[in-house]
């Protein structure tokens, strides 16, 4: 049996027709599911006995087990999630003035192999389905509800690739951006890639208007190759390339993300490469301060990090440098489901 949670509601009208139950009725299941939050076909009054049994013989309603959860001085928390084969990934809830994000896993483990991240440090055991990267969301929502609160924003940067897991990624971002779902409006998705050339040029395709960024992290082809495997196979040419193809169909904005390592991509000569490399494309950089995680690279010193924005913003570039979250709780993707593995 499939998760209901699993099914975008265009695919839930054609289950269900195939089991002769009307199509309306995937709009029911998902007010049942995503803005009354019920967790039991029982508790669907009216949907009729007869089809409740139906839906119960032929759906799972599971659930995510919260294995840990790790609260930061600063609010932030982290959820350590078992999935039913025994797996755990993890996914971090920040609070913002603009609303409470949530960060979500796409795989257990990955493939990658980005050396200055928990991520990689153990490999891709699989993908996740499309009910488990939903109910990492709905799961939090729940709990924010008891606080009157709701789950506003989401970004797809927690462990994984997410267009490594293209198809799934898709549906689950039209399920919790649908009307009838959890109503998370597009610009308040975001999608985060290290680089996968193709899979940006059919994401430009569609009708999405989530946003886009891209894990930069090193401004030339040497250091990229040095630390991002990925860099091999589409190397910063191509993958500039593609943004500005994405620029040009959607006319949408792209983030570059780039973590600061000391002594490494943080000099001035770095940001000078960086800010000829993306000259003339819509986009912002988010300078990001590194999350210590495998004592092999240090964080920026505040005196380079000031110097490498105050070098980008002179240069006209739009940049950020992002507000650190729950650096004392392993906030970093891969950090806590890294210390379980370690233990066993």
């Amino acid at each position: 049996m499939r998760s209901l949670y699993g099914f975008t509601k265009k695919k839930l009208e054609e289950e269900l027709l195939l089991i002769n139950q009307k199509p309306y009725r995937a709009t029911q299941i998902f007010e049942w599911l995503y803005k009354k939050l019920v967790v039991s076909f029982d508790d669907m009054t009216n949907m009729g006995k007869e089809n409740v049994k139906i839906l119960k013989e032929k759906f799972l309603l599971d659930q995510l087990t919260i294995e840990k959860e790790q609260i930061s001085q600063d609010g932030t928390r982290k959820y350590l999630f078992r999935l039913s084969d025994g797996n755990c990934i993890e996914t971090v809830l920040m609070n913002y003035e603009y609303g409470q994000s949530v960060c979500v896993s796409t795989q257990v483990g990955c493939n990658m192999g980005c050396k200055f991240c928990a991520s990689g440090m153990h490999k891709k055991v699989r993908n996740l389905e499309v009910h488990e990267m939903v109910l990492q969301v709905l799961t939090i929502h729940r709990l924010l509800q008891k606080e009157n609160k709701r789950v506003s924003h989401v970004v797809i940067m927690g462990i994984g690739e997410p267009f490594d897991n293209y198809e799934h990624v898709i549906d689950f971002i039209r399920i919790i951006n649908d009307a009838k779902g959890l109503e998370i409006g597009a610009r308040h998705i975001t999608l985060s890639t290290c680089g996968i050339v193709p899979k940006m040029n059919e994401f430009s395709q569609l009708d999405l208007q989530v946003n886009l960024a891209i894990s930069l992290h090193f401004p030339n082809n040497e250091l990229r190759n040095q630390y991002m495997p990925v860099n091999h196979r589409y190397p910063l040419e191509e993958l500039i390339e593609a943004v500005r193809s994405y620029e040009e169909k959607t006319s949408r904005r792209v983030t570059f993300e780039y973590i600061l390592l000391d002594g490494i991509n943080d000099s001035i000569t770095c940001a000078n490469q960086l800010t000829m490399l993306i000259k003339g494309i819509l986009c912002y950089v988010n300078l990001i301060p590194m999350n210590e995680s495998n004592g092999l690279f240090k964080r920026s010193s505040k005196e380079r990090s000031k110097a490498f924005f105050d070098y980008l913003h002179q240069n006209h570039v739009n940049v950020t440098l992002r507000k650190e979250q729950g650096h004392d709780i392993d906030a970093a993707c891969g950090q806590l489901r890294m210390k379980e593995l370690n233990k066993k």
